[in-house]
């Protein structure tokens, strides 16, 4: 982990990742990764293990080099829309006081996913949803790159340094790294490498969340990191 950046006084805006991070949909991603395998005789395990790390295109390329990438995409998104519609989905303890205490165009969500998925989701965990999403459509260039949080905050009219980014992946941590944001990891047993600070839940994290979003930093002055 690493000192985190600090503009006392200034506008502040909390940006979100969404699976993993506010709504918990793991056991669903696997099934879709699984049910996607099955019908190319792929492995599993393997494709799931790939999955995890890359986005989708660079997984087909991985997994499934001989086949035609745009029929393996149109198949996951097939499988991922029905997964949205009859899957069983919850939201993260905490997810909906958190995002129901912050004023409304300063916070937004930052997804590797698609817009009407996380509509679709947080529509069945009863999440509000913010003005602005940045989703895998939007975004030239997916995490790590700093692109989809230097987006976001764009569209807000933030700067970076104003920004709290919560992720709970290392692709994410390092995307919002990278923005020159300050970075806080949630819902893992140990911490991300290079987050500000780490809870080992999202309801762990609410309360500092708010302050931040609310008022100065609630940090040492030494701007040291911390685990929680």
């Amino acid at each position: 982990m690493i000192s985190e950046p600090a503009r006392p006084g200034a506008m502040r805006y909390v940006l979100f990742d969404v699976d993993g991070t506010l709504i918990d949909a793991v056991d669903n991603q696997r099934l879709v990764w699984r049910t996607w395998a099955a019908g190319y005789g792929l492995d599993p395990v393997e494709v799931y293990r790939v999955a995890l790390r890359t986005r989708p295109m660079e997984t087909f390329a991985q997994v499934a080099p001989d086949r035609d990438p745009r029929e393996c995409l149109a198949a996951l998104h097939e499988l991922e829309d029905e997964d949205v519609r009859s899957g069983t989905y919850t939201a993260f303890d905490g997810a909906s006081e958190l995002l129901s205490a912050l004023e409304p165009g300063t916070w937004a969500l930052v997804t590797s996913n698609y817009e009407h998925r996380v509509r679709g989701r947080f529509a069945r965990t009863g999440l509000p949803v913010p003005k602005v999403v940045v989703d895998a459509a939007a975004a030239a260039e997916g995490k790590p790159s700093p692109v989809p949080y230097l987006q976001v905050a764009a569209q807000l009219g933030a700067q970076p340094e104003n920004c709290l980014v919560i992720e709970d992946a290392s692709s994410g941590v390092q995307s919002g790294l990278r923005a020159g944001m300050t970075v806080w990891g949630v819902n893992a047993p140990t911490a991300v490498d290079g987050v500000h600070r780490h809870f080992d839940s999202l309801r762990g994290a609410v309360r500092d969340i708010l302050a931040f979003a609310s008022g100065p930093h609630p940090y040492r002055p030494d701007g040291a990191a911390t685990v929680e």
